[in-house]
Formats: structure tokens, C-alpha cells, sequence
């Protein structure tokens, strides 16, 4: 019910963004031939009635059912035009807010009133803004569907990372971080063995990866069980828990619904197990080399964001890895670094993380990144650094929701200590 409740107000809202949009579209044609014009309707219209009737399919059916590549690509494209209508709506918006203005003030100085300003022989304001918001909002809409291309572009980052108590027999050990494969989106299965390869071409000495197996389901890894087996290191294959890997289930209370969480946790741990990983669930190993050892740990999803699941113990991870000189620290949520990690385990030198994607939205060129999800996590991309300790925080080697990456490619980091 609430489900249904929440879809009806999203299906209201698209259709009162779609008028507010349209009054622009009309004012911008305004000076065209009658026939061009009704085709530029007619054109906006069945686009927009057809994306309506499809998030109402989406609402009343079970889309579960649906071929996992057209949910993927319809809701994707419903998403992807409703915010290149939003975005263009607060150019329209910035508009008839200054309009009101000026037409307020106009009773108080009669010369403000637009009817006595003069015409000009230039393009109105309210031309000019209409024309930017209908041409930022399309290109938006433009560069997402841009982005289905570039969801299997894997991009190999190289990090050298330095540390001064590193024991000497691991300088130049080579980590593979991947993080946030999230199977239940896959489409391609060629293109995520190409990725698969492209790791095991790098020769790690061991490959982390910080959770997010699936989206909701174990069962949603049957199809690739065969591709993610194939990865291989010289120390074997580490994982951790992310909070998809919990599922998204619905208990009558707090504790049933925790339980329900467990129970696809553990199943998602067992098909680790038959991949040949090994699942640090707040525990810890010693890799060893030359009579030297550093520690790897790992802890269940921890999120210092109160709508994610916590199960993360850090404190039984460390338990046994005191005495290690150098240890790395994989969990999945960057928010549990500031959280707990740099004010109360400072003995730990690197934490690898994913969770954010990145947004799978935004800019990076050199002296320059920016992505939405900035305002929602301190850390969201590539390495950080407070005092002695590291931060990582890989932008994900999957995809969910949107079927693309715009900006943000899906990421294999190749970490080299020394």
C-alpha cells in the first residue's frame, strides 16, 4: 500500500513537470510555422504520455518479472528524463520567479512594468532563459544516454601508495581492489569477463573486494558464478559485506526484518565460498612473505548513514591483528573511516572502501572532480589521506539503476605498496 501510495505521488509529480515544462516549449515556438509547431508538440507529448504509461506499468505490475534488460533501460530512461526535465525547470523557474518580482515592484515604480520597457530587437530574458533550461536539461538527458556505452569501459587506476613501516618483503605487493559488482545488473556477460581478465592481467599478489556482490539477491550471481571464479592471486581472494549484500527485506519488526537481512547475508557469503574467497566477516588474516606479515581485516557493512544497515565489529577484527606492523582494513561504506577508524584505530594504515559508485555521475579531469554525491560523503572517490592513514574509496566496478557511467568509469585499482 505504501508502495503504491509513493508511486502515484512520483507519477503526479512527472505529469506536473511535464506541464510546467511544456509552457516553455510553447513559448520558445512561438515564432514557428504552425505545422512545425504541432509536430514539436505532438513530439513532446507522445514522448512523455509514453514514459508516464511506462512508470505506471512499472507501478501496478509486477516488473520483476520483466526481462532484466528492459526494467533496466525503461527506468532507467524514465529517471533519466524526468531530472533533464527538472533541471531545465529551474530555468523556467528562475524566470517566473524574476517575472513575479518585476511585475510586484511595477506598482511601485510603473516604469518596471514590462508592457512600458520596449521590445528591443534582441532575444527576451525570457526567451534566453527558456532556451538555456530546454538546453541544459537536454543535454543532461543526452550525456545519460551517452553513458549506457561506457557501464563495461573498465579503467585500470594505478595508486602507488607509500608507507614508512611497511615490512621491506612487501614492498612492491600488488592489490587489486574491486568493489560494488552488483551482479543483478549485468546484461553482458563477455564484456564482465573482459573485466574479469583485465584484473588477473595486472598478476596481484591479492585481490580485495569490499561487498556489494548483488543487488538484493545471492541468487542473482547464478549467471556469473563461472566468470568471477576466474579471478586469481598469489594470496587468494578477500571479500567483505556490503549493505546490498543484506538485501532489502521487510520484517513485521526491527528484529524479524534483521533476521531476514542475516539469512541473505549468509547467502551471499556462501556464494563467495564457491568462488574460492574468502569472507573476512569481522575477522582477520596474516599474509605472510619472507617471514613477515601484514594483516588484512575485514568487517560486515558499517555505515555511519542512519538508512544502511551496521553489523561492522571492528573491535574482533583488530582483536587478533595488534602485533601486525601494517594492516589494511576492508570496509565497504567510506563513511565508517571518519566514523570510527581515525579516532579510535590508529594503528590501521590503509581502509579500501566503495559503496558511492562515484554517483557513476560527474567530472573528473586533472585538478578537477566533482560529482553529486560529494554532498552526501566526505570521501567518495580515489585516495585520502588524515595524519598517517589512508583512505581509498574504489567507484565500483558494476552499476545499478542507471545503466551507465557519465564521467565516472567503472573502476579496477591497482594499489603497488612500497
Amino acid at each position: 500500500m505504501q508502495r503504491l501510495a509513493g508511486s502515484w505521488i512520483f507519477i503526479l509529480v512527472l505529469f506536473v513537470v511535464d506541464i510546467y515544462v511544456f509552457q516553455a516549449v510553447k513559448a520558445v515556438t512561438l515564432s514557428t510555422a504552425p505545422r512545425t509547431r504541432w509536430i514539436i508538440y505532438g513530439t513532446y507529448w507522445g514522448i512523455s504520455i509514453m514514459a508516464l504509461t511506462l512508470m505506471i506499468s512499472l507501478a501496478f505490475t509486477n516488473y520483476e518479472t520483466w526481462h532484466r534488460t528492459l526494467r533496466t533501460y525503461v527506468f532507467a530512461g524514465i529517471m533519466g528524463l524526468f531530472f533533464a526535465k527538472l533541471l531545465a525547470s529551474a530555468f523556467f523557474l528562475v524566470d517566473d520567479l524574476r517575472r513575479m518580482v518585476q511585475w510586484a515592484a511595477s506598482f511601485v515604480m510603473p516604469s518596471l512594468n514590462p508592457k512600458n520597457t520596449g521590445t528591443g530587437t534582441g532575444i527576451t530574458r525570457s526567451t534566453f532563459l527558456s532556451w538555456m533550461g530546454i538546453a541544459v536539461g537536454g543535454g543532461l538527458f543526452s550525456s545519460l544516454i551517452y553513458g549506457f556505452g561506457n557501464k563495461y569501459r573498465y579503467n585500470v587506476q594505478r595508486v602507488p601508495m607509500k608507507f614508512p613501516n611497511l615490512p621491506a618483503s612487501f614492498a612492491g605487493f600488488k592489490i587489486i581492489h574491486i568493489s560494488d559488482i552488483h551482479s543483478g545488473s549485468f546484461t553482458d556477460k563477455q564484456a564482465v569477463l573482459r573485466g574479469v581478465e583485465l584484473i588477473n592481467e595486472q598478476n596481484p599478489d591479492v585481490i580485495l573486494f569490499t561487498g556489494d556482490l548483488v543487488n538484493y539477491h545471492a541468487d542473482e550471481m547464478k549467471d556469473y558464478m563461472d566468470v568471477f571464479s576466474q579471478l586469481k592471486a598469489k594470496h587468494g581472494v578477500y571479500a567483505t559485506l556490503g549493505n546490498h549484500d543484506y538485501g532489502f527485506p521487510r520484517g513485521e519488526t526491527k528484529e524479524e526484518t534483521k533476521q531476514m537481512q542475516l539469512t541473505n547475508a549468509a547467502a551471499v557469503v556462501g556464494v563467495h565460498q564457491q568462488l574460492g574467497w574468502k569472507t573476512l566477516s569481522n575477522a582477520h588474516e596474516l599474509i605472510e612473505r619472507d617471514g613477515e606479515q601484514i594483516a588484512i581485516l575485514g568487517v560486515d557493512n558499517t555505515s555511519y548513514k542512519s538508512r544502511f544497515p551496521s553489523f561492522g565489529k571492528l573491535e574482533e577484527a583488530h582483536a587478533g591483528a595488534k602485533e601486525a606492523p601494517f594492516k589494511i582494513l576492508m570496509s565497504h561504506d567510506p563513511s565508517h573511516w571518519n566514523g570510527e577508524v581515525t579516532k579510535k584505530f590508529n594503528d590501521i594504515d590503509l581502509t579500501l572502501s566503495g559503496h558511492t559508485h562515484g554517483m557513476q555521475f560527474g567530472v573528473e579531469i586533472p585538478g578537477f572532480r566533482w560529482s553529486p554525491v560529494k554532498y552526501v560523503y566526505k570521501q567518495w572517490a580515489g585516495l585520502y589521506e588524515e595524519a598517517a592513514q589512508k583512505l581509498y574509496v574504489n567507484r565500483g566496478f558494476g552499476f545499478i539503476g542507471y545503466p551507465g557511467r557519465v564521467g565516472i568509469l567503472p573502476e579496477i585499482t591497482l594499489i603497488e605498496l612500497s
